[in-house]
């Protein structure tokens, strides 16, 4: 046995006492073995991933138990020594590649820094070793991403950089704290097979943190499922999915999207958790079968939707970008970010938008709304020409057409509370007589996304990822619209949430007959939501049909490609 945890405990010093994010858990990781440890944000998953490291704040936690590596109890190590054991023996792959990489110091610099203070090399044999390292996670071009910057890489290519710099040092252990979340599905595919592969090669242990089930089956020999700080339950990955016993595992499981089933609104964790803590006796099959989508109510709808003209029309639309070598240089050439894309959208209708990072789905996006302006084509909403439209006749088409944008926290100004955030379109488009009316509208609106009125006064960061998102689709629908682009909204929230969030945005498009075009590269996602699928490779629109026609025959081997990366399918 290589790690024993023993009875772990985090509690967090706050202003109203301690806080239990840990409470009591043990558990073994043998040689050569991978545990996944799955659950909610605030689950006590990455808690206990730093507690393994020692890296809280001893002034503002409290920590009791054991672990144990190899006879030697971490807890009672001096920090000196414990410096030592980081890297060397255990170290750990960051959530978030881009804030865990400082971005004024190229990547090259950040990985040879912990290669030299531990393995002691001169700066030649450091940036040797690194090189390596950079090969081995199969970056391209490792001398030039050497001396990159992290915002130059794509986010799969930060992930690799943050993976060698973990490995720098020949870890006996490593724990990756959420390392494929909001990656393309394409991309997180190949993260997972990446460190299957340096596992092996390297005769490694894994701790594989993550919200997503699905994820986890596709790494992990043992799975923890952790709720509310606590391991509720635990076993293979094979009996986990084939027999869960605890409510909240079977929550998890049930709330991801799945290709196989046509269903109205997603299963959530409060379907199979009851209000005493119990739900023993619910199956998935059961919550899945009371929300399944009959076929006839399926085709008499699709019938509807396309007996009537379209809202909007796109035809033969470009968008292109001047490539340059530097600040001051010449032009290079030219990128077609959206290349001669034409389609229409049907009142009522959820158009999903599929495609993995850079093949231009946020661009086509922002163009269709003139935040971005294109250089060729025509948009057509309701007949009325777009691009040629006065910036002041725009903005009266602007009511009629939103956008709830990818990040929840960086669209919403983190200085204008929450109230302010949703009125100031009101007051700009001259929405209701006085300021007076327009809380009250922006009260109503809180409670029709399922947040409190009492939430009117408070700022972005008081709040969770899942209702920064809810307060985005409210700001979107103050001005009453006809069309909304949501634009990967759910691509960096848990499953949980994000079932929570896609069955909103489907109940408010019923009772308020919103047209949506739905951009993810989440294949499972579209499936779900989309009554209609395009898939768009390197600015161009490659294959679209209905989800059915798009899972169970796709023509182009780009869509097979996304399709075989769905983790679980």
């Amino acid at each position: 046995m290589m790690l024993q945890v023993n009875r772990l405990d985090v509690q967090f010093k706050t202003q109203n006492g301690l806080f239990h994010a840990v409470k009591g858990i043990s558990f073994n990781l043998n040689k050569g073995e991978t545990i996944g440890i799955v659950g909610e944000s605030g689950s006590g998953k990455s808690v206990t991933s730093l507690a393994l490291m020692r890296l809280l704040n001893v002034d503002q936690t409290k920590i009791g138990g054991q672990v144990i590596l190899d006879e030697t109890d971490l807890f009672h190590l001096a920090e000196k020594d414990m410096q030592a054991v980081r890297g060397n023996r255990i170290a750990m792959i960051f959530q978030e590649p881009m804030s865990s990489l400082n971005p004024v110091l190229i990547c090259g610099y950040q990985v040879t820094e912990s290669i030299r203070l531990h393995l002691k090399l001169d700066k030649a044999d450091a940036k040797k070793r690194a090189i390596e390292l950079f090969n081995e996670v199969q970056l391209p071009r490792p001398e030039v991403i050497f001396d990159s910057y992290p915002y130059q890489l794509s986010g799969g290519q930060k992930q690799r950089v943050m993976i060698a710099m973990a490995l720098a040092c020949d870890p006996e252990i490593l724990i990756a704290d959420e390392p494929t979340t909001a990656l393309d599905v394409t991309v997180q595919k190949t993260i997972i097979e990446l460190l299957r592969r340096l596992k092996a090669e390297r005769k490694m242990s894994l701790i594989f943190i993550s919200h997503d089930l699905g994820v986890v089956s596709e790494i992990a020999d043992h799975v923890l499922v952790m709720y509310k700080g606590e391991i509720v339950e635990e076993g293979s990955v094979k009996n986990l999915f084939n027999k869960p016993q605890h409510p909240y595992t079977k929550g998890l499981l049930a709330c991801r999207p799945s290709p196989a089933h046509h269903l109205k609104q997603l299963p959530v964790v409060s379907d199979f958790i009851n209000a005493d803590g119990t739900g023993k006796n619910i199956s998935i099959d059961s919550i899945r079968k009371q929300y399944e989508y009959p076929q006839s109510e399926l085709d008499a709808h699709k019938k509807q939707l396309y007996s009537k003209p379209p809202i909007l029309t796109i035809n033969k639309l470009t968008k292109e970008y001047q490539i340059g070598s530097g600040l001051f240089s010449r032009s290079k050439g030219v990128v077609k970010a959206v290349n001669d894309v034409s389609f229409d959208v049907y009142q009522g209708e959820t158009l999903g938008l599929v495609g993995e990072s850079g093949c231009g789905k946020t661009t086509l996006g922002r163009s269709i709304l003139r935040l971005i302006e294109p250089n060729l084509g025509s948009i057509k909403f309701e007949d009325v020409d777009i691009l040629s439209l006065s910036k002041k006749n725009m903005r009266n088409i602007r009511r009629d057409m939103q956008i709830i944008f990818q990040d929840p926290y960086s669209s919403l100004n983190p200085r204008l509370t929450i109230g302010s955030a949703i009125i100031e379109p009101l007051q700009v488009h001259k929405f209701y007589n006085n300021d007076k009316q327009r809380k009250q509208k922006v009260m109503e609106l809180l409670e029709r996304v399922n947040l409190m009125p009492e939430h009117f006064n408070r700022y972005p960061h008081e709040f969770s990822g899942g209702q920064r998102q809810r307060i985005a689709i409210a700001r979107a629908l103050a001005l009453q619209p006809k069309f909304i682009i949501c634009d990967e909204s759910v691509s960096a929230l848990d499953v949980s949430v994000q079932a929570q969030v896609l069955n909103l945005l489907r109940e408010l498009q019923q009772q308020l007959n919103l047209t949506y075009i739905f951009i993810s590269h989440d294949m499972a996602v579209i499936k779900h939501i989309a009554d209609r699928i395009m898939v768009m490779n390197k600015g161009e629109i490659v294959e679209t049909g209905s989800p059915d026609e798009i899972f169970k025959s796709p023509k182009q081997d780009y869509t097979k490609k996304l399709l075989s990366s769905i983790p679980g399918f």
